[in-house]
């Protein structure tokens, strides 16, 4: 499997590499993901021991306590674990590697001046939308007015955004495994456990505005999920509010809207009709009180369309992508993942299985062409706990957990990516 894993991504990198060479302004200078290839990190050796040392003590900590562990506490140790081997991933770069990203040409954080009135500026979106940078222009005003209003309250700046979308996408692993108890069981979700926190995903967390949507969007997609189980009333709320929570995760980024279909596939399974009504409801309103604001969301999806179709992502061959995204997802989810797809049986199967159909709605969209392993975060989360189907002897599960470390720390030694 692990032969599989690297041929993949070889392919991927030797065919985007060729169109490199040949003049094609692919932007990716590390095919199959963004970033520039180097030999060790910027922090220099010292650094890269941090991420080998807090993915050492966490390979040796998870396995045991994910078995003895209260079930609550686990989950506040799962989003514990994702922030340290998240940030010990970015230190490899120094102190800067956590904040450099947020301060990139075309990021939220340089368009907060724009702001001005929240209303104007929400009326006014689509129709401005030129003047923001990148990343503005693809998404909705969510996050964008999220960092004004911390800046109005005195948390402006790099660290505290980074703070932000760091805790944000920490909080999704939780949510992932919440998720993967009710559909799973609880003892295939704590087997799950170390595979969703060491992923290489990490690599993406710390500091990328996706992994904030990456969390709201899980902690929509968990509670919709949890209200098809058992409950009685809490049913009704967790419905409502996951549905509420989803609506918000719309207004952070369009793409999230395929995530819809995984907590739908459970809502058809298991015949959940009074949960995805009230979800939908839920998700409505909120979509509905940013309409009332002056943000209407399909204007908002069709000029990105618009920005999208007018980017780089013009001059960027469909048919390579379609490879090349897959390569990039493979990178993200570890070789492990793979493994455990490749070996996918119930009771994960309404979990990944919605989760991999999403992923291949949006590879053939054409409306992601590179930059996924950033973009796909939200989806790729949901593929994570296959992991834990990936052997099922003890000693060989553990030999998957190690290859998932290896993986992230290969990459973050010899790639510099942009986030």
């Amino acid at each position: 499997m692990l032969g599989l894993f690297a041929l993949l991504v070889l392919v991927a990198n030797r065919w985007g590499q060729a169109l490199l060479d040949d003049g094609v302004r692919l932007r990716i200078l590390a095919p199959p993901i963004i970033g520039q290839p180097r030999f060790g990190p910027s922090g220099g050796l010292l650094a890269l021991m941090v991420p080998i040392a807090v993915g050492a003590a966490l390979l040796a900590l998870l396995p045991r306590l994910a078995t003895t562990l209260r079930w609550r506490h686990l989950l506040v140790l799962s989003a514990l674990a994702a922030v340290a081997w998240a940030v010990a991933l970015a230190l490899v770069d120094g102190p800067s590697g956590l904040t450099h990203p947020m301060e990139l040409r075309g990021h939220y954080l340089l368009d907060i001046d724009l702001v001005g009135s929240p209303r104007a500026f929400l009326r006014g979106f689509t129709e401005h939308i030129d003047d923001y940078g990148t990343h503005v222009r693809s998404h909705p005003p969510g996050l964008v007015l999220i960092l004004w209003a911390m800046d109005r309250v005195g948390l402006g700046g790099s660290a505290w955004a980074a703070g932000l979308v760091i805790a944000g996408g920490a909080s999704a692993v939780p949510a992932v495994l919440l998720t993967t108890r009710e559909l799973a069981g609880e003892a295939l979700a704590r087997r799950a456990l170390p595979f969703v926190v060491l992923a290489p995903a990490a690599l993406y967390v710390a500091s990328t505005g996706d992994a904030l949507f990456a969390g709201v969007g899980a902690w929509g997609v968990a509670a919709v999920v949890m209200a098809t189980g058992p409950g009685g009333s809490r049913r009704d709320v967790l419905a409502a509010a996951g549905g509420a929570v989803f609506g918000l995760a719309l207004l952070l980024s369009y793409g999230l809207v395929l995530l819809g279909l995984l907590p739908a596939a459970v809502i058809g399974v298991r015949r959940a009709w009074r949960v995805g009504a009230l979800a939908v409801l839920g998700g409505a309103s909120v979509i509905g009180l940013a309409a009332i604001a002056g943000f209407w969301w399909v204007d908002g999806v069709l000029a990105s369309r618009v920005e999208y179709l007018d980017s780089v992502a013009s001059v960027r061959p469909y048919g390579y992508f379609l490879l090349a995204n897959l390569a990039a997802l493979a990178v993200t989810v570890g070789p492990a993942t793979l493994a455990g797809v490749l070996r996918l049986r119930q009771p994960l199967t309404l979990l990944v299985g919605p989760a991999l159909a999403i992923v291949a709605l949006a590879d053939v969209s054409g409306m992601s062409k590179g930059e996924v392993e950033r973009i796909w975060l939200p989806f790729a989360l949901f593929l994570l706990p296959a992991g834990a189907l990936a052997a099922d002897d003890p000693a060989r599960l553990r030999l998957w957990r190690w290859a998932q470390v290896a993986v992230a720390v290969l990459v973050t030694t010899f790639v510099r990516t942009h986030w």
